[in-house]
């Protein structure tokens, strides 16, 4: 097909589009991204001296994991098999040649984060496996790896300090896999300091690795907190033990990296499903908003030359990477990204507070209209003003779509977030039922086309709201859903039982009746509406076998139903695949708001 025959929906799949450029630490000049220029997402080498950009990982399921040694030299990825992030860590010559395995002498694992030294020869890795645990390996070029953490439970490389003498681990030793503790150690092993906002897990307070300060000797460590009930930075002097507050007059969740020279931070500042940037002068302690346009920053940098970079959105724009000096600083060769419309705001009166909605409906279009409400993954996660291709599909076709950012969501403080513990997945639906009832009543929604959605988290949501609310959608379509909790829980990557355990108060057989009442199959013989699930074969978040025992006991009663299952893991990084998958669900949601429709089975 030709681009002048493609519709703009499957355009803004194929567009070339680009990451926030990753730079080298001591060779700024040289940079590395994430591009969908070949049709799969593949890393690129990117030589801003010489203008020239080289595709770096070419697999068949594509490659977004990726870092940039500091001195410039080294190019790690990691290579996992078949999407199903079970692998090794990689790395090549920035200007091209021969890949080699970086960690020789380390078995395949999950990858639990990976921080690398400015001398070229060091890295700190972090790996985890189900029946190790993490652990945490000082990595030279020459030596045997030597261990310097293990732990049962789940953990993470955080960061190397500048000079190589420290490295800040996230942990979860006290069994709360949603709120982590932090120490650092030396490069043997022996502790530092260590920081535990849980306070033995009676308060439920995170913290989270930002970096430590780019300056050699310089002890201290840019950190998140969670004290005042949402995100804000603080830093830590890990030697003398100080915190040094940074009390921000900002609403919403804060987060902050340094500038390369040490002395100040860029301030990322999100609220209300937008964000904006800010630099913070730590010896005036004057805030300056940095100008960005209204929408989403998903990621920005400090440049050694003070200027900043960042990648920007709207839900009506497509992403584009700006800089403060008023350039583009990447733009892809190809096809242009077609806009999409505007979102508007709902705010929502729901049983636990109100709920925050954002929509987006064709231009000029009247309610009542088929409607998508399209539930976003995490569930430590939020749908923000910012471009996303599918939802822009589904208008594209008539619809309108409403997404939600029930509790569990981020953005709205650690209370919201929380909220959904124990009663996991009846939480989240409470809200989505009051934004529901919201949009029929406003005459927005089509109460008899009605589709429930959502991918992962969203997945899982859809599955559980179509047996628990069997009258309330026409349709339901779950992509890489958790079907069946208990069977999930068993095949699942260690990390993500261990976030079970701490959402659901314990395992399966510690606590049957939680996860019975939040199981999507515990209902599965309520639903009613036409369900289309799709999966990877290879995924270990949402492993196949429970989705086979949900899509069972579909067929069991003849239920109308259809899978399609596809070689890859928790989603795909192909483009075709991509769009095959929007059509195949696209199409089912026509067939099944048609009255006359013929139901197919799997």
């Amino acid at each position: 097909m030709s681009e002048s025959d493609m519709p703009d929906w499957e355009k803004r799949f194929r567009a070339p589009r680009v990451s926030l450029p990753d730079w080298a630490e001591d060779a700024p000049d040289r940079s590395l991204f994430v591009s969908n220029a070949t049709g799969t997402y593949e890393l690129y080498a990117w030589d801003r001296a010489s203008g020239e950009q080289r595709q770096a990982t070419n697999r068949p399921n594509g490659t977004t994991d990726g870092l940039l040694s500091p001195d410039g030299a080294w190019i790690w990825w990691f290579d996992d098999k078949d999407g199903d992030e079970f692998g090794v860590w990689r790395r090549q010559p920035f200007g091209g040649g021969a890949d080699e395995e970086a960690t020789p002498g380390l078995e395949p694992s999950y990858p639990s984060g990976l921080a690398l030294g400015r001398d070229g020869r060091t890295a700190v890795v972090g790996r985890s496996t189900d029946d190790e645990g993490t652990t945490i390996y000082l990595v030279r070029a020459g030596e045997e790896p030597l261990e310097i953490y293990r732990h049962a439970e789940s953990a993470g490389v955080g960061d190397f300090s500048h000079d190589g003498s420290l490295i800040a681990i996230e942990h979860t030793e006290h069994g709360d896999a949603m709120h982590s503790a932090l120490r650092v150690v030396r490069p043997d092993g022996s502790t530092v300091a260590a920081l535990d906002d849980t306070r033995g897990g009676t308060e439920e307070l995170g913290l989270e690795v930002l970096g430590f300060a780019p300056v050699d000797g310089d002890p201290r460590l840019l950190i998140g907190h969670q004290r005042r009930g949402r995100w804000e930075p603080l830093i830590w002097d890990v030697v003398s033990g100080t915190q040094t507050d940074l009390t921000l007059d900002l609403p919403g969740d804060v987060s902050a990296e340094w500038y390369p020279d040490g002395g100040a931070l860029l301030i990322a500042h999100s609220h209300k499903a937008r964000s904006d940037l800010f630099r913070y002068d730590l010896a005036t302690r004057e805030l300056t908003r940095i100008p960005t346009p209204p929408g989403s920053v998903s990621g920005a940098t400090a440049r050694p030359d003070g200027t900043v970079e960042y990648l920007w959105s709207s839900a009506a724009e497509p992403p584009v990477v700006r800089s403060t000096t008023g350039e583009v600083v990447l733009d892809p060769p190809g096809m242009k990204c077609p806009p999409s419309v505007p979102v508007s705001d709902a705010w929502v009166e729901g049983p636990g507070g109100v709920i925050h909605a954002l929509i987006q409906k064709p231009a000029g279009a009247v309610g009542p209209l088929p409607t998508v409400f399209d539930l976003h993954g995490g569930p430590t996660w939020h749908d923000s003003d910012s471009f996303a291709a599918g939802p822009a599909a589904w208008v594209d076709h008539g619809y309108a779509v409403v997404r939600i950012n029930y509790r569990g969501s981020t953005g709205y403080g650690r209370a919201w977030t929380d909220a959904l513990k124990h009663r996991v997945g009846l939480i989240e639906l409470e809200d989505v039922a009051a934004v529901r009832d919201w949009a029929v009543e406003s005459g927005l929604a089509d109460p008899e086309r009605l589709v429930l959605t959502g991918g992962s988290w969203g997945g899982y949501l859809t599955l559980l709201g179509l047996g628990t609310q069997p009258a309330s959608w026409a349709v339901g379509i779950a992509v890489v859903p958790v079907a069946d909790y208990v069977t999930a829980y068993h095949d699942e990557m260690e990390s993500l039982k261990a976030m079970d355990r701490t959402l659901l108060g314990g395992t399966p057989e510690e606590v049957p009746d939680r996860f019975a009442a939040s199981s999507p199959l515990t209902y599965v013989d309520d639903v009613k509406a036409p369900v289309y699930i799709s999966a990877g074969l290879n995924d270990p978040r949402c492993p196949i076998r429970q989705i086979d025992n949900y899509v069972s006991r579909l067929a069991a009663r003849s239920a109308p139903h259809e899978v399609y299952r596809y070689d890859a893991g928790h989603g795909s990084l192909v483009v075709d695949e991509r769009i095959k998958q929007l059509r195949l669900e696209m199409e089912f949601a026509e067939r099944h708001l048609t009255p006359t429709a013929t139901a197919p089975t799997d």
